[in-house]
């Protein structure tokens, strides 16, 4: 996190403005790169300086650990298990999708220190979900993600999953695909506006690449960009996140065969234009058709 500009929002904005301060690892919308330890603590000591809690949005907190295992001065003879703990202690409380990290196939949960806000969040949690030993979920769900939260932070496991991306990444970099780079743990994010330069952002390049994919080949992906953010998007990229324990090397080299057939002929892709936009979130439910 930019730690000069959120010091500038804490110090200038009405403290009943800001409901908390939250920090992604990893930073799934910036091309799933790491947030350092450094940069964590600093910014949980700029938050309790002014009185604002600091959360972590925790869905991949394992592999967060594991780059800041390889990458940070000082951090390279821990586990990633001894790295999450120090990580998580430096927030006032979490949330977690356990289909990621988690390695779970439905659920999550929301943490706090605070005592207060738990019982308010139980409460809640019973009108709209259910009991809080429970949570809505099956018992065998919650046991998935129990598990699920300790075998992902496995060193072996960690290191097989981001090098498998980062073979993605070179493989098709190598050949002139444009990716952020270097490769994130979970993701491999092609940079669609480099990819598709004759599609304006307001006809959807990320889109239209993201469709072409699973035309071609039955890829499934996701745009990050002027549909996700609109006017607020600072990038156009297509992110492709790599299931856990599903994908052989043969998938990913299928993987590798689709892009490249894509990239041969990206100068015949058409930009997208919206048929239907939800008053919120409308990248879910969007509806699209090609630009005459």
């Amino acid at each position: 996190m930019d730690l000069g500009a959120l010091q500038t929002l804490l110090e200038s904005t009405d403290r009943k403005r800001i409901p908390l301060v939250m920090i992604t690892v990893t930073n799934n919308s910036g091309g799933g790169q790491p947030v350092s330890m450094a940069n964590i603590r600093a910014v949980s000591a700029l938050c309790r300086k002014h009185g604002v809690p600091f959360y972590i949005d925790a869905c991949r907190f394992a592999e967060n650990a594991y780059f800041i295992k390889l990458r940070e001065p000082g951090y390279a003879d821990k586990t990633p298990k001894a790295i999450a703990q120090e990580l998580f202690s430096y927030a006032d409380g979490c949330t977690m999708s356990a289909k990621k990290d988690g390695m779970a196939n439905i659920g999550g949960f929301l943490c706090t220190n605070d005592d207060r806000l738990a019982q308010q969040e139980k409460d809640l949690l019973i009108l709209t979900e259910g009991y809080p030993t429970y949570g809505g979920l099956a018992g065998r769900d919650l046991e998935a993600i129990a598990t699920g939260v300790q075998e992902a932070l496995d060193i072996d496991y960690l290191n097989y999953r981001i090098t498998s991306t980062a073979y993605l990444g070179n493989k098709i970099s190598e050949q002139g695909v444009p990716i952020v780079q270097p490769p994130g743990g979970h993701a491999i994010y092609i940079d669609a506006k480099a990819f598709l330069p004759q599609i304006p952002a307001g006809q959807f390049p990320g889109v239209a690449l993201a469709a072409e994919l699973y035309l071609e080949g039955g890829i499934r992906s996701v745009e990050i960009g002027s549909l996700m953010f609109a006017a607020a998007a600072k990038m156009e990229l297509v992110r492709l996140a790599i299931p856990r324990r599903v994908y052989t090397q043969s998938h990913i080299d299928y993987v590798v065969e689709i892009i490249l057939s894509v990239w041969e002929r990206r100068s015949e892709l058409r930009g997208l234009r919206l048929t239907y936009e939800a008053p919120f979130l409308r990248h879910f439910t969007a509806r699209l058709e090609p630009v005459a």
